[in-house]
C-alpha cells in the first residue's frame, strides 16, 4: 500500500560576517538569497533558498497549502512566518500581510521578506539598513530577494530562470533558479546550507499533512547541487503518491507519465538488485490497477514476482489491486502465495 512504497562539526558562518564593516548583532543576520513561489496548476507553494549561514531552513521558509508561503530573512524575524501565515488565511493578500507585519516591527528596516499568497499575488522588502547588495523583485506568482550579494544580478537570475521554467513542477522551478542565482554569483560570503520546502493539500506522509517536500541541506560546501540530488531522490521515491495526485485530478496521462518515469530511473539504479526491481514493477502494477488499465498492471505483477516473490502474499491484501482480485490471470499468478500473518 502507499505507506510500504514511501517508507522506501558545521564550520560557524559568522567570521566572515564581522569582517563586513557596519554589521551589528550578527549572530542574528541571515544574509541569503530565496525564492517564493506559487503553482496554479497544482497549487503547490513554496520557497528555496541559500545561505553562508549553518541550518539556513530552520529559519526563513514558512508555508501553508491553500494560504501562502513566507521568506524571512536579514535579521530574521521568525514571527513573520506563523504571523504573515495567520494573517493570509483570514483573507489579506501578499501586499496587505507584509505590511501589517512591518507596521509592527520596531526594526523593520533590517529585515527582509518575500511573500506569495495563495492567488499568486507576490510582495517583497528589503529594509534600508540591509546590507548590500540586498533588493527584490517579484513577478506573477513568485518573489525573489535576496542580501549580501554579489550584485544584484542575482536576484535577477532568481526572477528569469523562475519565468522561464513554467511547465515545470514548482520544486525543480524553484531550485533551478536557486541554482542560478548561485551560478550568477550568490552569497557574496560564499555558501553552507540550502533548503527547499513546497505545500501540497494533504501532501504529506500519508496525506496527514500538508508538507509535499521538506529537504534541508544544512552544511555543505555546494549546497544546491547536493539539494538538487536530494529533490531526484525524492520525485523518484515518492512517484507513487504524485501519479495518484494527478490521477485524482483526472490527468491519467501526467500519472502515467510520472510513474512510467520514476520506474525507468528506480530499475536503472536497481541493476544487480532483483528485489529493488521486483518492487518499482509492483509499484507501476498497482497505479495501473488504480487507472483501469488491468493489462498493464498485470504485466508488471508478471515481472515483479519472479523478481521478489514475498509481493505475493503482500499483494493478497493490498486495496491497490481490488480491481484485480477476481482476474484469472492475477489467482493463477497468487495460487501458490501465503496471506500474510497480521
Amino acid at each position: 500500500m502507499l505507506e510500504r512504497r514511501m517508507l522506501l562539526a558545521a564550520t560557524l558562518p559568522f567570521a566572515s560576517i564581522l569582517l563586513i564593516p557596519g554589521i551589528a548583532r550578527a549572530e542574528n543576520l541571515v544574509a541569503t538569497f530565496s525564492i517564493v513561489g506559487y503553482d496554479p496548476a497544482t497549487g503547490d507553494l513554496g520557497i528555496a533558498v541559500e545561505s553562508r549561514f549553518f541550518a539556513v531552513g530552520s529559519v526563513v521558509p514558512w508555508a501553508k497549502a491553500g494560504v501562502g508561503a513566507v521568506a524571512t530573512q536579514s535579521f530574521a524575524n521568525t514571527g513573520f512566518g506563523p504571523d504573515g501565515l495567520a494573517l493570509l488565511e483570514s483573507g489579506k493578500s501578499a501586499q496587505e500581510t507584509l505590511d501589517a507585519l512591518l507596521a509592527k516591527d520596531g526594526e523593520a528596516d533590517q529585515r527582509q521578506v518575500g511573500i506569495v499568497d495563495a492567488q499568486g499575488r507576490g510582495a517583497t522588502w528589503t529594509g534600508p539598513k540591509c546590507n548590500v547588495w540586498a533588493g527584490g523583485k517579484t513577478g506573477k506568482n513568485y518573489t525573489a530577494q535576496g542580501n549580501i550579494l554579489s550584485g544584484k544580478e542575482v536576484v535577477e537570475a532568481l526572477a528569469s530562470t523562475f519565468e522561464s521554467s513554467a511547465g515545470l513542477p514548482l520544486a525543480d522551478r524553484l531550485v533551478k533558479a536557486l541554482a542560478a542565482g548561485q551560478a550568477a554569483g550568490g552569497d557574496a560570503r560564499g555558501q553552507q546550507s540550502a533548503a527547499l520546502l513546497v505545500v501540497r493539500a494533504k501532501g504529506g506522509y500519508s496525506g496527514y499533512n500538508d508538507r509535499y517536500i521538506d529537504l534541508r541541506v544544512d552544511d555543505s560546501p555546494r549546497p544546491i547541487e547536493e539539494l538538487a540530488r536530494l529533490l531526484e531522490l525524492h520525485h523518484t521515491t515518492n512517484a507513487y503518491a504524485d501519479a495518484r495526485f494527478f490521477l485524482d485530478k483526472g490527468d491519467k496521462e501526467k500519472a502515467a507519465h510520472t510513474m512510467e518515469d520514476a520506474a525507468r530511473k528506480r530499475l536503472a539504479a536497481a541493476l544487480g538488485k532483483p528485489s529493488d526491481q521486483g518492487d518499482a514493477y509492483y509499484d507501476l502494477a498497482c497505479f495501473y490497477a488504480l487507472a483501469g488499465s488491468s493489462a498493464k498492471a498485470l504485466e508488471n505483477l508478471e515481472k515483479a514476482f519472479p523478481l521478489n516473490p514475498k509481493l505475493k502474499a503482500y499483494s493478497l491484501n493490498d486495496s491497490d489491486l481490488s480491481a484485480l482480485r477476481a482476474n484469472p490471470r492475477y489467482q493463477a499468478l497468487v495460487k501458490d502465495a501465503a496471506p500474510e500473518k497480521k
